[in-house]
């Protein structure tokens, strides 16, 4: 962890200026990764390495990672076994154009550790892994509307942004409101015989209600839809058969990346054989959907995670994380609601006054950072396997600073 006073970001900053001249990501603010911006001149922007539930600065300042690469990472930083996996793979050639015998290894580990999974199909994304759901629902149903819910991934039909998107292509998709099986089932009944399929993340920040996601399932069942989890967040995560075997939920397509193999770019579409015989009906292809190094990482990743310890670790960490973080913000006497799973906890400043509520909300985060702890003010936190209990002290301490600084700037 770092200490108190501002940081040292100079080498970051110049990086940053001789990215702005090259890199179109940085250059322009309106890029969504731009606009979900930081706290500027707090954050560091360029890493140098990790390792374990922690990164390091191009500038030498260490952190606790509660980011962790937007949740790509489960076990920790540069997991060992993992990286063994992935250089073997590395050292015998991962794009050989034959198959390899680990791709046959990761599907049979996903059919057995995912409830319901009969056929699996591996991809590159976590947008691949969704629109190829969106896709094998329309051959199979011989429908085109979609209903869904939550961040689905940057493809027309669930893009959020209207840039160069064609109307057309999010003419046919509607939504709903999240724990709501009213609103649920008006959008099926504005397009009665229509819908392909429901597809939607089990939760974003908040949990579902008791019986929600089955009574979701049930209503795309009775209007003839398939129902499709998108489970980028949660797979391998909330348990490790994912939000099927944690809420008791069973879906005819489910979607996974991120956790999937701790870092490396791999997503997985896994389902019931009947859905899953439309893969010879539709056209999904990309060079690199058969390289084998990040599935290598993949099976290294989930046969980790198969017997639920790191798991309910990185559970028992969020619950200690979230319960330290509703102590201090009551004892500050500040507007917010902790929130989130524990494995993928948050916090939300709710001051009605907009003003007092940015100011600390900016100056919470500028202080946890310069007290190394790295949390991402406008998106949820993860807990990863690596992390301790010493490091929930630690991050517990930087928070404590935090809520000080809070709550001095939002009366000031």
């Amino acid at each position: 962890m770092t200490g108190e006073g501002p940081l040292d970001l100079s080498e970051s900053q110049a990086l940053r200026r001789r990215a702005v001249a090259v890199d179109a990501t940085l250059a322009y603010e309106g890029y969504v990764l731009a606009r979900d911006r930081l706290v500027d001149g707090a954050y560091p922007l360029y890493g140098e390495r990790a390792s374990g539930a922690h990164i390091w600065d191009v500038d030498g300042n260490r952190y606790l990672d509660l980011i962790l690469a937007y949740g790509t990472i489960i076990l920790g930083h540069a997991d060992p076994v993992v990286s063994e996996a992935v250089l073997r793979e590395i050292r015998d050639g991962f794009a050989i154009t034959l198959r390899k015998r680990v791709q046959v290894e990761l599907a049979e580990l996903l059919t057995t550790v995912i409830p319901h999974a009969e056929k699996v199909f591996l991809l590159k994304t976590g947008s691949d892994a969704t629109s190829a759901a969106v896709r094998l629902s329309r051959v199979h149903t011989g429908r085109t509307r979609v209903i869904r819910w939550g961040y689905n991934g940057w493809h027309d039909w669930c893009a959020t942004r209207p840039g160069g998107v064609p109307t057309e292509a999010q003419a046919v998709v509607d939504s709903f409101d999240y724990n709501d099986l009213d609103s649920l089932r008006a959008a099926f009944e504005r397009h009665p015989g229509e819908v392909a399929c429901l597809l939607m993340m089990p939760f974003e920040v908040d949990p579902p209600a008791p019986g929600f996601l089955a009574g979701a399932a049930e209503l795309a069942h009775e209007h003839g839809a398939l129902f499709v989890l998108d489970e980028m967040r949660s797979g391998f995560r909330v348990a490790p058969g994912g939000a099927q075997e944690r809420y008791d939920v069973r879906a005819d397509l489910v979607t996974f990346s991120k956790a999937m193999a701790n870092g490396y770019p791999i997503s997985a579409l896994v389902g019931r054989e009947e859905v899953m015989r439309a893969v010879g009906e539709v056209h999904i292809s990309s060079t690199f959907h058969v390289n084998g190094a990040e599935m290598a990482a993949a099976v290294a990743t989930i046969s980790q995670l198969r017997d639920g310890a790191i798991l309910t670790h990185v559970e028992r960490l969020g619950e200690r994380l979230q319960a330290g973080l509703a102590k201090q913000l009551a004892e500050h006497g500040l507007p917010g609601r902790v929130l989130g799973v524990p494995q993928m906890p948050f916090l939300r400043f709710t001051d009605p006054d907009e003003a007092a509520r940015g100011r600390a909300h900016d100056a919470f985060y500028t202080e946890t950072t310069r007290r190394g702890l790295l949390l991402h003010p406008n998106h949820h936190w993860y807990v990863c396997g690596a992390m301790t209990d010493e490091d929930v002290d630690a991050a517990l301490e930087a928070t404590a600073a935090g809520f000080r600084a809070a709550e001095a700037a939002a009366h000031g």
